[in-house]
């Protein structure tokens, strides 16, 4: 009797946490293995995506490209100089802290008609959407578009990390996303301990 009861929480457990899972967040690397680069078809690599609040883009690319974020007008226009971000670092992470349309260009002249160009619809997440209501620790000037701060760039090396401008850091959503996981693995363990206890 005492063995049932022990496996039914265990298998709440497993359940819990298959269903708490979905809610991590997800690191979109642009491009791929491609990268950030001209001649690449974007709208493509992000049509079969599915972007959510707290999810993470991160543009890799070598010397000479930048990663702005644009208003849609400036998007479609590949227009520069009225950029919300901007990053030339080589590695630019953009975590996505409010839903809507976001879009992305590179600056430098005929790169964004040559096909650098990101638009990305991001839905609401309710574990992401909760995290994005915390006040931020990190000043940063926010990004009218979408709540954040500018773009940081990702560090090549564990010991650097290289910032244009203040901001959060990468791992800050998935951590808030992994909470109810953690809450739910102590309450599991407080039942059982409870049991075999009591």
């Amino acid at each position: 009797m005492a063995f049932s009861n022990i496996a039914m929480v265990l298998c709440f457990f497993l359940v819990a946490i298959n269903m708490a899972l979905p809610t991590l967040a997800t690191v979109h690397t642009v491009g791929d293995t491609t990268g950030w680069a001209i001649a690449v078809d974007y709208t493509t690599w992000a049509s079969d995506k599915t972007f959510a609040v707290g999810d993470t883009l991160v543009f890799n690319y070598g010397a000479g490209h930048t990663v702005d974020e644009v208003k849609e007008s400036d998007y479609k226009s590949c227009t520069t100089g009225n950029s919300i971000s901007t990053d030339s670092t080589g590695a630019t992470t953009i975590p996505l802290k409010k839903a809507g349309k976001h879009y992305f260009i590179c600056a430098v002249p005929g790169h964004c008609i040559g096909g650098m160009k990101l638009a990305v619809k991001v839905k609401a997440s309710s574990a992401a959407s909760a995290a994005s209501a915390a006040p931020s620790a990190t000043p940063g000037k926010p990004s009218p578009s979408d709540g954040t701060p500018a773009a940081t760039a990702t560090p090549t090396t564990p010991s650097t990390t290289t910032t244009t401008t203040p901001t959060t850091h990468q791992n800050e959503s998935s951590a808030t996303s992994l909470s109810p996981i953690v809450a739910m693995f102590f309450t599991v363990s407080w039942m059982i301990f409870s049991y075999i206890l009591g």
